[in-house]
């Protein structure tokens, strides 16, 4: 990526020179720029276009020992921010700086972007695929290139930059049968190419699901989630594993290194250059790197920023992410991988003999105690390996971290929901209720 295309390339060191002049020991300046180009489908027509362009400046700086962190948008002041950031670390106490130095690494440009026309061309595609088959549904889309372009550079020698293109979409099917009102959605994350015929048949497939409504199992049966569903699972998995939540006592996995955590069919990593997207280096400059967490079951390591690191007497995972523009990096968690099973949905199916699908829902996931409550905003009744229909007013309960050590099966129909990569996954220990 040439210099002209990086976010107001001397801005950043403009910053760090007035920074320094302002009696700042090191500074810090995390860019970044995004380019987004949506078009959106309302009511089985194309509705509008759009260009969003968004650049934000975060300097980040440390006088007397003590933290400030200042942040602009769009056009900057470069003396205004300083002062900012000098005035808002008097407010702080001292700490110890952790940032990465003497690095100037170079990552190629991931992605290719496409032509809206070509984005238009898959959105009348997928619907008019679905409507062929289901001619009295309401397609709502977005079909969308986004380009983002991030750079760190410090003060103590660090500048590393990279660019990386997706391409995404999300498409919702409404029916109206006379009271009864179904919503099926869902999306797709991809690098050069959409797959409009995929997406599509996967919203036919449930609304064939969907067909008639059945009575809901009540009690204790096997739960599957789809892959679309199933990162609520995960993510008080990567609450469990956070760095700053063992520090805190507060992770169940504490003092469990070594030791069985959940089913041993369960292998999760980290693969920063896995899939849709890509993450050279965290944002604190860190280069980012495979991780297992957990191998057949068994706790191999948490993740980490570099504060976390040192307090645990471990090496920064690079794992330092910025929750946004204007807040301190902290442990996050990218490009999580759930290594899958074998068969496909249909097959993870027939091997239930009663039960219910889970593929859209509402309300909160599990928090960090793994205790979760949820409501089936489209799940399905299986019986003897058949779907028998839609359920509704249908709740599932109970504990991530009880219900992992019962998994039943892992599909071999990994997909990518944002940064989760998981297959559909079927679990026992659930309590499930609902209206006959």
């Amino acid at each position: 990526m040439g210099s002209e295309n990086l976010p107001q390339s001397s801005l950043a060191e403009q910053l760090l020179d007035l920074s320094t002049k302002a009696g700042a020991e090191v500074a810090e300046v995390y860019q970044s720029r995004s380019l987004s180009r949506p078009i959106f489908f309302e009511a089985n027509r194309l509705k509008q276009l759009e260009s969003t362009q968004a650049e934000g400046t975060a300097l980040r700086l440390w006088r007397n020992g003590r933290p400030g962190l200042a942040v602009a948008y769009g056009s900057v002041e470069p003396q205004a921010l300083v002062d900012r950031a000098i005035a808002l670390s008097q407010l702080n106490e001292p700490e110890t700086i952790e940032i990465e130095s003497h690095s100037q690494p170079s990552y190629p440009d991931l992605g290719e972007a496409v032509s809206v026309e070509q984005l238009i061309d898959w959105g009348k595609q997928a619907i008019a695929l679905i409507r062929d088959v289901y001619p009295e549904v309401l397609i709502s889309a977005e079909w969308d290139s986004d380009v983002e372009t991030t750079r760190l550079v410090n003060s103590l020698g660090l500048d590393c930059y990279y660019t990386d293109t997706t391409l995404g979409c999300y498409v919702s099917a409404e029916w109206v049968r006379g009271d009864d009102f179904l919503s099926v959605s869902d999306g797709q994350t991809e690098r050069g190419s959409l797959q409009p015929e995929k997406i599509a048949q996967q919203i036919i497939q449930r609304l064939d699901w969907a067909t008639e409504n059945v009575a809901s199992p009540t009690g204790r049966v096997p739960v599957l989630f789809t892959s679309k569903a199933a990162d609520m699972i995960w993510g008080t998995l990567q609450a469990a594993l956070n760095g700053k939540r063992v520090l805190e006592k507060a992770s169940p996995w504490s003092d469990r290194i070594g030791k069985p955590v959940i089913s041993p069919v369960l292998t999760l990593y980290q693969d920063p250059e896995a899939g849709p997207y890509s993450c050279p280096f965290d944002d604190e400059g860190t280069p980012t790197q495979r991780v297992v967490f957990i191998q057949n079951g068994i706790l191999q390591h948490f993740y980490c920023d570099r504060t976390t690191g040192r307090q645990l007497n471990i090496s920064s995972t690079g794992n330092g992410f910025r929750p946004g523009l204007g807040s301190y990096p902290t442990p996050g968690m990218f490009n999580l991988l759930i290594q899958p099973g074998s068969g496909s949905l249909l097959d993870l199916i027939r091997k239930l003999d009663d039960g219910i699908i889970v593929d859209q829902m509402l309300g909160g996931g599990g928090s960090i105690s793994g205790d979760f409550s949820i409501n089936v905003d489209l799940g399905y009744r299986v019986k003897h390996g058949q779907v028998l229909g839609r359920v509704k007013d249908t709740m599932v309960a109970g504990n991530v971290y009880t219900a992992l050590k019962q998994l039943v099966a892992l599909g071999g129909d990994a997909d990518w929901n944002g940064s989760c990569y998981t297959p559909s996954v079927v679990v026992e220990g659930l309590s499930t209720t609902g209206r006959g």
